[in-house]
């Protein structure tokens, strides 16, 4: 099987990363997928309003995604969609395992994405991004989020589906994982495949997040080291 980009079935696209690329922000990141580029900001901790919010015994993790108009061929109307609001709360639920959120009492992080290029795997690029920038605010984490999508195409297990790989796949497996603490925070499943190929596909996921995960850590010391 020949990809539409000539990628091996186990190789990733081009991976771009930065840190501290929001001024203003307590931490920041960019993270790219070949031509999918998603940028997080970060902002807190800080008290949260409403107060009815407010949760006693923890920070509430906010996290906000969305596509800019021009990230798409065909301009991307503003707004909340119900596609971007159900990508809020997987992000979400991605990232809170990470996050000493016990650490800030009624208190908010709120994380805002923004996808500025989309050519697929945008929720992906958009939680590697944001997991950086958490660590780049100084964030207490357990561990960092690396995430990928995998899927199936012809009988073969792929990673990073690029552009229209995504409607051609038997299945689209996007997964978040913590590689240091070797723990799944999200994991979920689009399409129709026999369980042993969903846990090669599974498998192959993983592996890539772990490569992912190392270049996130490169970028962070980079920034450090710098300063």
């Amino acid at each position: 099987m020949k990809r539409e980009d000539g990628r091996k079935p186990d190789e990733l696209r081009p991976l771009k990363i930065e840190v501290g690329v929001v001024p203003n922000a307590n931490g920041s990141a960019l993270f790219s997928f070949g031509r999918t580029t998603a940028i997080a900001a970060v902002y807190g901790p800080r008290p949260l309003h409403p107060r009815h919010l407010q949760v006693s015994g923890r920070a509430y993790l906010r996290t906000v995604y969305s596509l800019v108009p021009f990230s798409t061929t065909e301009r991307n109307r503003p707004g909340p969609s119900r596609r971007s609001k159900e990508i809020c709360k997987v992000t979400m639920n991605a990232l809170e395992p990470a996050v000493f959120l016990e650490e800030f009492p009624k208190a908010t992080i709120d994380v805002f994405i923004d996808v500025m290029q989309a050519d697929a795997g945008t929720r992906t690029a958009g939680i590697n991004a944001a997991s950086m920038a958490l660590a780049d605010a100084g964030i207490p984490m357990r561990d960092l989020v690396a995430s990928v999508a995998a899927g199936m195409i012809e009988g073969e297990h792929v990673v990073d589906l690029a552009g229209k790989e995504e409607e051609t796949t038997a299945c689209d497996m996007p997964v978040a994982y913590m590689p240091g603490k070797k723990k799944i925070t999200l994991l979920q499943l689009d399409g129709n495949i026999a369980p042993e190929d969903a846990a090669k596909v599974m498998k192959l996921a993983l592996k890539s997040c772990e490569h992912i995960y190392e270049k996130q850590k490169e970028a962070l010391r980079a920034k450090w080291v710098k300063k």
